[in-house]
Protein backbone atom coordinates (compact mmCIF):
# COMPACT_ATOMS: atom_id res chain seq x y z
CA UNK A 1 0.00 0.00 0.00
CA UNK A 2 1.88 3.31 -0.88
CA UNK A 3 1.72 6.38 1.33
CA UNK A 4 -1.02 8.33 0.18
CA UNK A 5 -3.29 4.53 0.40
CA UNK A 6 -2.24 4.20 4.05
CA UNK A 7 -3.24 8.35 4.66
CA UNK A 8 -6.72 7.78 2.93
CA UNK A 9 -7.71 4.73 4.86
CA UNK A 10 -6.47 6.19 8.04
CA UNK A 11 -8.62 9.41 7.13
CA UNK A 12 -11.58 6.75 6.59
CA UNK A 13 -10.99 4.64 10.05
CA UNK A 14 -10.77 7.60 12.22
CA UNK A 15 -6.70 6.83 12.79
CA UNK A 16 -6.35 10.04 11.50
CA UNK A 17 -8.98 12.73 12.89
CA UNK A 18 -9.29 16.25 10.38
CA UNK A 19 -9.94 19.20 13.30
CA UNK A 20 -11.28 22.31 12.02
CA UNK A 21 -9.51 25.24 13.58
CA UNK A 22 -11.11 27.93 11.20
CA UNK A 23 -13.79 30.35 12.62
CA UNK A 24 -16.94 30.89 10.50
CA UNK A 25 -16.99 33.79 8.26
CA UNK A 26 -19.83 36.02 8.04
CA UNK A 27 -20.94 39.54 8.82
CA UNK A 28 -20.48 39.03 12.27
CA UNK A 29 -16.97 38.12 12.70
CA UNK A 30 -15.17 40.25 14.73
CA UNK A 31 -12.59 42.48 13.30
CA UNK A 32 -9.50 44.71 14.64
CA UNK A 33 -10.31 48.02 15.32
CA UNK A 34 -7.67 50.51 14.81
CA UNK A 35 -8.08 54.19 16.57
CA UNK A 36 -7.98 58.01 14.08
CA UNK A 37 -6.26 58.49 12.61
CA UNK A 38 -5.67 54.77 10.97
CA UNK A 39 -7.94 53.36 8.73
CA UNK A 40 -9.42 50.25 9.17
CA UNK A 41 -10.61 47.11 7.21
CA UNK A 42 -14.10 46.33 6.38
CA UNK A 43 -16.70 44.21 7.90
CA UNK A 44 -17.42 40.67 5.30
CA UNK A 45 -19.91 41.47 3.43
CA UNK A 46 -22.18 39.00 0.67
CA UNK A 47 -23.30 41.00 -2.51
CA UNK A 48 -26.01 38.80 -3.70
CA UNK A 49 -25.50 38.42 -7.72
CA UNK A 50 -28.63 36.31 -8.79
CA UNK A 51 -30.52 33.50 -7.06
CA UNK A 52 -32.47 31.52 -8.85
CA UNK A 53 -34.26 34.69 -10.68
CA UNK A 54 -34.10 36.58 -13.37
CA UNK A 55 -30.09 37.40 -13.15
CA UNK A 56 -29.46 33.65 -13.37
CA UNK A 57 -31.88 31.13 -13.40
CA UNK A 58 -30.40 28.80 -12.14
CA UNK A 59 -27.70 29.55 -10.59
CA UNK A 60 -26.88 31.18 -6.86
CA UNK A 61 -23.36 33.01 -6.32
CA UNK A 62 -22.47 36.46 -4.90
CA UNK A 63 -19.82 39.09 -4.59
CA UNK A 64 -17.86 38.89 -1.63
CA UNK A 65 -16.66 41.81 0.34
CA UNK A 66 -13.70 41.95 2.93
CA UNK A 67 -10.37 42.48 3.85
CA UNK A 68 -7.25 39.90 3.71
CA UNK A 69 -7.16 40.30 7.28
CA UNK A 70 -10.29 39.29 8.35
CA UNK A 71 -11.36 35.90 10.58
CA UNK A 72 -9.01 33.66 10.65
CA UNK A 73 -6.16 34.38 8.62
CA UNK A 74 -2.49 34.32 7.38
CA UNK A 75 -0.03 37.17 8.12
CA UNK A 76 3.16 36.99 5.76
CA UNK A 77 5.92 39.28 5.68
CA UNK A 78 5.17 41.80 3.05
CA UNK A 79 2.22 42.70 6.03
CA UNK A 80 4.53 45.00 8.17
CA UNK A 81 7.08 47.03 7.13
CA UNK A 82 9.63 45.06 8.69
CA UNK A 83 9.39 42.56 6.30
CA UNK A 84 8.13 45.10 3.26
CA UNK A 85 10.94 42.97 1.03
CA UNK A 86 9.81 39.54 2.02
CA UNK A 87 7.15 37.49 0.11
CA UNK A 88 3.68 38.11 -0.54
CA UNK A 89 0.70 35.45 -0.13
CA UNK A 90 0.18 34.43 -3.50
CA UNK A 91 4.73 33.29 -2.79
CA UNK A 92 4.13 31.40 0.66
CA UNK A 93 6.34 28.11 0.72
CA UNK A 94 3.98 24.95 0.10
CA UNK A 95 6.13 23.69 3.25
CA UNK A 96 4.63 26.15 5.22
CA UNK A 97 0.99 25.31 3.97
CA UNK A 98 1.36 22.15 5.10
CA UNK A 99 3.44 21.51 8.15
CA UNK A 100 4.04 19.73 11.52
CA UNK A 101 2.36 21.89 14.32
CA UNK A 102 2.44 21.95 18.55
CA UNK A 103 0.38 23.60 20.74
CA UNK A 104 1.34 25.60 23.87
CA UNK A 105 -1.43 25.63 26.43
CA UNK A 106 -2.09 28.67 28.81
CA UNK A 107 -5.52 29.24 28.66
CA UNK A 108 -5.41 28.63 32.60
CA UNK A 109 -3.62 31.63 32.96
CA UNK A 110 -5.04 33.62 30.77
CA UNK A 111 -8.18 33.09 32.52
CA UNK A 112 -6.51 34.59 35.49
CA UNK A 113 -5.23 37.38 33.23
CA UNK A 114 -6.24 38.29 29.87
CA UNK A 115 -3.03 40.81 29.48
CA UNK A 116 -1.14 37.25 29.89
CA UNK A 117 2.04 37.47 27.95
CA UNK A 118 4.32 34.02 27.23
CA UNK A 119 7.75 34.35 27.79
CA UNK A 120 10.68 32.54 26.54
CA UNK A 121 10.72 30.17 29.36
CA UNK A 122 7.43 28.84 28.78
CA UNK A 123 8.24 28.22 25.61
CA UNK A 124 11.52 26.18 26.80
CA UNK A 125 9.32 24.57 29.61
CA UNK A 126 7.18 22.87 26.99
CA UNK A 127 10.58 21.81 25.00
CA UNK A 128 11.60 20.33 28.86
CA UNK A 129 8.23 18.21 28.54
CA UNK A 130 7.59 17.53 24.38
CA UNK A 131 10.86 17.92 22.67
CA UNK A 132 12.45 20.42 20.43
CA UNK A 133 10.09 22.94 17.88
CA UNK A 134 9.49 21.40 14.52
CA UNK A 135 11.24 22.48 11.71
CA UNK A 136 9.29 24.51 10.06
CA UNK A 137 6.45 24.00 11.71
CA UNK A 138 4.02 26.22 13.50
CA UNK A 139 3.72 26.83 17.65
CA UNK A 140 -0.08 27.45 18.05
CA UNK A 141 -0.43 28.93 21.58
CA UNK A 142 -3.74 27.81 23.40
CA UNK A 143 -5.57 30.39 25.41
CA UNK A 144 -9.31 29.98 26.14
CA UNK A 145 -10.07 33.00 23.69
CA UNK A 146 -11.67 31.06 21.23
CA UNK A 147 -14.73 30.70 23.52
CA UNK A 148 -15.47 34.08 23.06
CA UNK A 149 -15.20 34.21 19.11
CA UNK A 150 -19.23 34.61 18.76
CA UNK A 151 -19.86 37.80 20.67
CA UNK A 152 -17.26 40.69 19.42
CA UNK A 153 -17.81 42.90 22.49
CA UNK A 154 -16.08 39.65 24.57
CA UNK A 155 -13.45 38.69 21.43
CA UNK A 156 -12.03 42.23 21.40
CA UNK A 157 -12.26 42.53 25.02
CA UNK A 158 -11.50 46.77 25.05
CA UNK A 159 -8.22 45.92 23.82
CA UNK A 160 -6.97 43.61 26.34
CA UNK A 161 -6.13 39.96 25.10
CA UNK A 162 -3.09 38.03 25.40
CA UNK A 163 0.06 37.02 23.43
CA UNK A 164 3.52 36.98 23.15
CA UNK A 165 6.29 39.52 25.36
CA UNK A 166 8.77 41.53 23.24
CA UNK A 167 11.34 39.06 23.89
CA UNK A 168 9.67 35.78 23.40
CA UNK A 169 8.91 37.41 19.64
CA UNK A 170 12.19 38.01 19.09
CA UNK A 171 13.49 34.79 20.34
CA UNK A 172 11.18 32.85 17.81
CA UNK A 173 11.58 34.55 15.33
CA UNK A 174 15.72 34.57 15.56
CA UNK A 175 16.54 31.90 17.09
CA UNK A 176 14.07 28.74 16.67
CA UNK A 177 13.19 26.79 13.45
CA UNK A 178 9.70 27.63 13.40
CA UNK A 179 7.42 29.30 10.20
CA UNK A 180 4.99 31.05 12.17
CA UNK A 181 3.21 31.20 15.24
CA UNK A 182 -0.99 30.76 15.83
CA UNK A 183 -3.17 32.35 18.05
CA UNK A 184 -7.08 32.52 19.07
CA UNK A 185 -7.05 36.10 19.29
CA UNK A 186 -7.84 38.75 16.42
CA UNK A 187 -4.29 39.41 15.86
CA UNK A 188 -0.62 37.64 16.92
CA UNK A 189 0.18 40.41 18.75
CA UNK A 190 -1.11 41.08 22.91
CA UNK A 191 -4.00 44.10 22.98
CA UNK A 192 -1.41 45.96 24.45
CA UNK A 193 1.38 45.67 22.09
CA UNK A 194 0.99 49.41 20.54
CA UNK A 195 3.10 50.12 24.07
CA UNK A 196 5.99 47.47 23.92
CA UNK A 197 9.05 48.05 22.35
CA UNK A 198 8.75 47.47 19.83
CA UNK A 199 5.64 48.24 18.99
CA UNK A 200 3.80 45.26 18.05
CA UNK A 201 6.45 42.80 18.36
CA UNK A 202 5.38 39.52 16.86
CA UNK A 203 4.23 41.34 13.68
CA UNK A 204 7.77 43.35 14.05
CA UNK A 205 10.09 40.33 14.52
CA UNK A 206 8.58 37.35 12.86
CA UNK A 207 7.22 38.64 9.76
CA UNK A 208 11.41 40.79 9.44
CA UNK A 209 12.27 37.38 9.54
CA UNK A 210 10.21 35.89 6.80
CA UNK A 211 8.12 33.81 8.83
CA UNK A 212 4.09 33.82 9.40
CA UNK A 213 1.36 34.20 11.62
CA UNK A 214 -1.98 33.31 12.04
CA UNK A 215 -4.98 34.03 13.92
CA UNK A 216 -8.32 33.65 15.33
CA UNK A 217 -7.92 30.03 15.78
CA UNK A 218 -10.30 27.50 16.99
CA UNK A 219 -10.26 24.18 18.88
CA UNK A 220 -6.82 24.05 19.40
CA UNK A 221 -8.17 22.27 22.85
CA UNK A 222 -8.44 19.27 20.41
CA UNK A 223 -4.77 18.77 19.33
CA UNK A 224 -2.19 17.32 21.29
CA UNK A 225 0.80 19.14 22.38
CA UNK A 226 3.00 17.49 19.36
CA UNK A 227 2.46 15.56 17.22
CA UNK A 228 -0.07 16.81 14.38
CA UNK A 229 -0.24 18.56 10.92
CA UNK A 230 -1.77 21.58 9.91
CA UNK A 231 -2.77 22.50 6.12
CA UNK A 232 -3.36 26.34 5.46
CA UNK A 233 -5.08 27.34 2.87
CA UNK A 234 -5.01 31.08 1.93
CA UNK A 235 -5.90 33.29 -1.37
CA UNK A 236 -2.84 32.93 -3.77
CA UNK A 237 -3.63 36.86 -3.76
CA UNK A 238 -0.72 38.45 -6.26
CA UNK A 239 0.80 41.03 -4.08
CA UNK A 240 -1.63 40.74 -1.25
CA UNK A 241 -0.19 40.81 2.33
CA UNK A 242 -2.41 37.73 4.00
CA UNK A 243 -5.57 36.47 3.19
CA UNK A 244 -8.57 34.66 4.99
CA UNK A 245 -7.74 30.83 5.90
CA UNK A 246 -9.24 27.38 6.12
CA UNK A 247 -6.67 25.87 8.79
CA UNK A 248 -7.65 22.10 9.43
CA UNK A 249 -4.99 19.64 11.70
CA UNK A 250 -4.66 16.01 10.94
CA UNK A 251 -4.21 14.32 14.38
CA UNK A 252 -3.40 10.80 14.90
CA UNK A 253 -5.70 9.32 17.46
Amino acid sequence: MGLLDQVREALRSGAIEVVDLTAPLSAETPILKLPEPFLNTIPFRLEEISRYDAGGPAWYWNNIHTGEHTGTHLDVPVHWVSGKDGHDVSQVPLSTLIAPAVVLDVSDRVAEDHDFLVEIDDVKAWQDLHGPLPEGGWLLVRTGWDARSDTESEFLNEGRSPGWSASCARWLAEETPLTGVGVETVGTDAGAAHSFDPPFPCHNFMLGAGKHGLTQLRNLALLPPAGAMIVVSPLPIVGGSGSPVRVLALVER
